[in-house]
């Protein structure tokens, strides 16, 4: 099958279909506020009283990071390099045992809402305020590429003005989560999650009709080299490898699902420890549908344009559009279906905004300004109403930040790389290192923050060349058109995403930027998580961390153990601890002092 020119835009069922999902994801936050209406506090709206069941936020978790980005990044990265994408699929398995084993008892034993409030309590207040603004400036950059991706690809696909797409997201996004809070965040990420898969499946369906059968996708696949799955090459500067996805890819996703405030604040929202964990278990079969349904629609764009490419052919100015163009290629003429793809795209966003910028919000209140003051709890409320709506506009305004950072897969996991890994060592020194102090824990932090930046940046200045990232070939021979400007899909604003491949050729390339610039961007999350635990640890021995005694209580012990969770509910709610402030008592971590908390264990 042949690119076609004649791509027509949305009929007026694909509008009402489109509009209908985010009428009912906002209709979800105005349901919430009204049900939660006068009796709405600080802990309700960010933790919903730790009332959640493990289906919903096991969705919730899911439509998390699984947004926009994996919708429209995910198969144009199957088309351009292969369907190697899917060793992710390991990944995920390896990053849930470790963080639902590891990570989330401790958060779980401690009650705590902002993940940064662990840093103060196992550090000082520095540690905690230093690791707030970091996971802010990770989230805002992130979210602005969640909020572009969709928006552009609405552009295209409908007319929709580009910014008037992307302050509607926002919008939408923002009036819910400041409505409703966490509780609306997780419904409607487990109903954006059904209509995300139900895109898909519309998708593969109707791609695997047009092409004849599986076999026909499987076999163009093969022939192209997309299922290149097992390529052991060891060599670091490789994008993807086996190596790369396994090392690079799980490091990385653990520092989302480990101790990113966005998973964090979800399963510790569950009733039980035993159901934060099942929530997580549940969440890896969700990412393995999603997984899967991406890597199969970015095969089938390879078989149906294997013989005409409209990114070369100028047909679409951008990789990430040609998931949207095959939508209304193939299904043109199933009304509302192409409305229900785009919705799909959109929920994937709505879903991710919603969780970032409600986490912002969380991690803003509890560790910037209730430490610092006597509001009351309907205060805070209403304050983690106002910074929801503040960062919903910040992050809108990010958005364009977007639009210069390559191929959007790869700009969003790189921006987890950079600053996801340095943090996901800070909490690693704080848990499984005991004599790491203070010192060791802010100098680690910044020397890995640096050296992490120094490699994603240099990587995002001087693109590795092709040998790298290895491109795989793209035909056009099979077009039997001449390109003109009268098609939908040339780019119809200035802010084209650009790729990596498209951009000008640099005539001076330092050395540097064909091997340390050219690390793989996988490789840069753990290389941030390895030199802040090295750092920190050097530093901590070398500052007195033998001579601390901290409480054990803070660390990853016996307590947190599979086989000592397995306990009735009851067992396991005696297991929380409370956080309450009494000035008569001190801690035996020296970072503590008088004027500090108290930490009792609930009877």
């Amino acid at each position: 099958m042949a690119a076609s020119t004649h791509i027509v835009f949305f009929s007026p069922w694909d509008y009402v279909v489109f509009a209908a999902v985010l009428i009912i994801s906002a209709a979800i936050g105005v349901y919430y506020a009204f049900a939660g209406r006068g009796k709405m506090t600080s802990e309700e709206f960010l933790t919903g009283r730790r009332s959640m069941t493990p289906l919903p936020v096991a969705l919730s978790l899911t439509a998390s990071f699984m947004s926009a980005v994996t919708i429209l990044g995910t198969p144009a990265d199957v088309y351009r390099f292969g369907a190697m994408y899917g060793i992710f699929a390991i990944s995920y398995a390896l990053v849930v045992i470790i963080c639902a084993e590891t990570f989330l008892p401790v958060f779980y034993r401690l009650n705590i809402t902002s993940t940064y409030e662990y840093l103060e309590l196992r550090f000082n207040k520095y540690v905690r305020i230093l690791g707030t603004i970091v996971f802010i400036i990770e989230m805002v950059l992130y979210t602005g590429i969640v909020i572009y991706a969709p928006a552009l690809a609405l552009n295209q696909v409908t007319g929709f003005n580009l910014w008037g797409a992307m302050i509607a997201t926002g919008l939408v996004c923002t009036l819910y989560c400041a409505l409703g809070g966490i509780k609306a965040v997780i419904w409607t990420d487990a109903f954006q999650i059904v209509i995300m898969v139900a895109g898909f499946i519309a998708v593969i369906i109707r791609g695997v009709v047009v092409q004849g059968g599986i076999q026909t996708i499987i076999n163009d696949s093969y022939h192209g080299g997309r299922l290149n799955f097992w390529d052991f090459d060891p060599n670091p500067l490789r994008r993807h490898t086996f190596w790369t996805i396994m090392i690079g890819g799980t490091v990385l996703w653990m520092g989302i699902y480990g101790v990113n405030q966005s998973q964090v604040q979800r399963y510790i929202a569950c009733k039980t420890r035993f159901q934060a964990k099942l929530s997580l278990y549940i969440n890896l079969i969700g990412l393995w549908v999603i997984l899967t349904c991406a890597v199969l629609s970015g095969l089938i764009i390879y078989s149906v344009y294997k013989d005409c490419d409209p990114w070369t052919s100028k047909l679409v100015s951008a990789p990430d559009q040609l998931m949207p163009y095959l939508v209304l290629d193939i299904l043109q003429n199933y009304p509302g279906v192409p409305g229900l793809f785009v919705a799909c795209a959109y929920s994937g966003t709505l879903s991710t905004v919603s969780s970032s910028i409600n986490a912002l919000a969380a991690v803003t209140v509890e560790d910037l300004i209730k430490p610092y003051t006597n509001l009351s709890e309907n205060k805070l409320s209403w304050l983690s109403k106002g910074m929801t709506t503040l960062f919903g506009i910040l992050c809108i305004a990010m958005a364009a930040v977007a639009s210069f950072m390559g191929s959007v897969i790869q700009a969003a996991l790189s921006i987890f790389a950079m600053i996801g890994g340095p943090l996901l060592g800070l909490f690693s020194l704080g848990m499984f290192f005991p004599f790491c102090n203070p010192l060791g824990a802010i100098v680690g932090l910044l020397v890995g923050l640096s050296i992490s930046l120094w490699v994603g940046i240099g990587g995002q200045i001087y693109p590795p060349l092709p040998d790298r990232s290895r491109p795989l070939s793209l035909s056009t021979l099979g077009c039997n058109f001449t390109t003109t400007n009268e098609t939908h899909w040339t780019s119809t604003t200035e802010m084209t995403m650009l790729s990596t491949i498209m951009q000008p050729e640099i005539s001076v390339r330092p050395e540097l930027a064909d091997y340390w610039y050219s690390l793989s961007y996988l490789y840069s999350g753990i290389l941030g998580t390895l030199v802040t635990v090295a750092v920190g640890v050097i530093v901590s021995l070398l500052s007195g961390g033998l001579k601390q005694n901290i409480n054990r209580d803070f660390v990853y012990g016996r307590q947190d153990f599979a086989f000592d969770c397995l306990k009735s509910d009851k067992d396991d709610k005696t297991e929380v601890l409370d956080l309450q402030f009494d000035p008569g008592h001190e801690h035996d971590n020296p970072a503590f002092t008088q004027d500090d908390f108290k930490l009792s264990q609930l009877k």
